[in-house]
């Protein structure tokens, strides 16, 4: 008995409508979450191709500053002694472009990215390099998507673009 006397009655279960509302606010919340969490893989080879991109950026900017430092010092360019294996060449501003004075994008990718770099190669790897107009082009191939990290040998610029 409570307060003034009256006894509660013991509640056995959900009636049928409190079952039914609870069923259709999950119907509900699964038909608009799930098209979102659908998209996840299409987000996660997004975010490997940015990361790369950031990464090879990041190294780009890391030759540029050892060229600028070897240069103050009266040191040779090519190769860039205090970076990496010492294998990577520079162009006349500093910008990484290979193993020798011509530009091979493969050999930009393994030198500056170095360890645990994704692979490049012209088949079965996870990016695909071709040169054009000073601009080394990787296309991912993870997703069949065929997104893009491109580096500008010019002036070091990297960028990435998603094809939708």
């Amino acid at each position: 008995m409570i307060g003034g006397g009256l006894k509660l009655k013991a509640n056995k279960g959900f009636t049928m409508i409190e079952l039914v509302v609870v069923i259709a606010i999950l119907g509900i919340l699964a038909a608009v979450a799930l098209p979102r969490f659908m998209d996840a893989n299409k987000d996660a080879h997004r975010a490997a191709v940015s990361g790369t991109a950031g990464a090879l950026a990041a190294s780009v900017a890391l030759v540029r500053a050892q060229w600028e430092i070897n240069k103050s010092k009266g040191l040779g360019t090519n190769p860039q002694v205090g970076f990496g294996k010492g294998n990577v060449f520079v162009n006349a501003e500093g910008w990484p472009i290979g193993l020798s004075a011509a530009v091979s994008c493969t050999e930009v990718w393994q030198n500056v990215l170095q360890a645990s770099a994704p692979t490049v190669a012209a088949t079965n790897a996870a990016y695909v390099p071709s040169f054009a107009s000073q601009v080394c082009t990787y296309t991912y191939q993870g997703d069949g998507k065929n997104d893009l990290v491109r580096y500008d040998t010019s002036n070091g610029e990297v960028t990435f673009t998603f094809v939708e």
